[in-house]
């Protein structure tokens, strides 16, 4: 029996809607949207999340709210990560979103964030192994596993704390980033991932989801706006992709923002995130020499996910 879903996802620095209708494992998106509301402003340095933040993000909450009555929503799930996990004052926002949703935001593990990556993004590849990787805002999942085999169980689950966001305000505080701010978060970057990427079989498929991989895929695809169709499924070898990856890295955010693709909102991040995707490309084994795109990630996850509980 089909029941009409929509599903939130609140991550560091946006916060995505699907509306979907949902049938055990079939899925038809009927309205996807995305603000960026940088929940997660300052929480690596503080430990809190803003006040200013939690309204953004809960005025995006009550856009949702209306978007999802218009729709007939039956059920809403709603999961948050990392800034909502890494934060003291968690509860306070939980307050605030039960007020305007009615369901308060389940924080998910990273754990649990990267095996709702898998669901969402390696059910679409029926075959061999994939790595899926999600670079967000504060956090960085890998999962890899054989759909066809284990379904959406994954073999392998790990979340690291670096994400876009994080690293911006850790790094690169000059517009463009310094040479010598690049090399530091370079070997913060690679301090985290190589342990992590060493303990992974080869993988036969390697799939990239979320803003950053979607932004750098844009600009190799050379898009003059920003097109979802063009982006999703899209193969990129893996030198382009680290090409486009240090093009961005090295342009002013104003510059960013001359591209018609780049969200306004992550125009100042995108460096940091281009740096974790430089270095993860440096060193993952993959049978591969090129990098799927997917825009189906967590969010597609979380609402093919039990919605007991994702809402609880």
């Amino acid at each position: 029996m089909s029941i009409r879903v929509g599903a939130i996802d609140c991550g560091t620095n946006s916060i995505r809607l699907l509306v979907a209708d949902v049938d055990g494992e079939t899925k038809t998106d009927l309205r996807r949207e995305m603000r960026i509301v940088r929940l997660g402003q300052d929480v690596d340095r503080t430990g809190r999340l803003a006040p200013e933040a939690i309204e953004r993000t809960v005025a995006a909450c009550r856009e949702y709210r209306d978007l999802m009555n218009e729709l007939a929503v039956e059920k809403i799930v709603f999961a948050a990560t990392s800034a909502t996990r890494d934060a003291e004052n968690a509860a306070d926002f939980s307050e605030a979103v039960l007020e305007v949703l009615g369901v308060r935001p389940r924080v998910l593990t990273g754990e649990q964030e990267a095996a709702a990556s898998f669901l969402g993004a390696a059910r679409e590849f029926s075959a061999g192994s994939t790595l899926v990787v999600d670079i967000g805002g504060g956090s960085t999942e890998f999962v890899q596993g054989n759909f066809a085999e284990t379904g959406a169980e994954p073999t392998f689950a790990r979340s690291v704390d670096l994400g876009c966001v994080r690293m911006t305000e850790r790094f690169l505080a000059s517009d463009p980033p310094a040479a010598e701010e690049i090399a530091d978060c370079i070997a913060a970057i690679d301090a985290v991932i190589v342990p992590v990427l060493d303990q992974l079989d080869e993988t036969d498929t390697l799939v990239m989801v979320a803003g950053t991989a979607t932004s750098i895929a844009a600009h190799m695809l050379g898009l003059g706006d920003y097109d979802s169709d063009r982006i999703h499924g899209s193969q990129i070898a893996l030198a382009d992709m680290k090409s486009a990856a240090n093009n961005l890295l090295a342009r002013s955010v104003a510059q960013r923002l001359e591209l018609g693709f780049m969200h306004p909102g992550r125009a100042d991040v995108i460096g940091g995130g281009s740096l974790i995707t430089n270095r993860i490309l440096e060193h993952v084994r993959c049978d591969s020499d090129v990098v799927v795109i997917s825009e189906h990630d967590i969010l597609d996850g979380i609402a093919l996910g039990p919605a007991e509980a994702a809402s609880s």
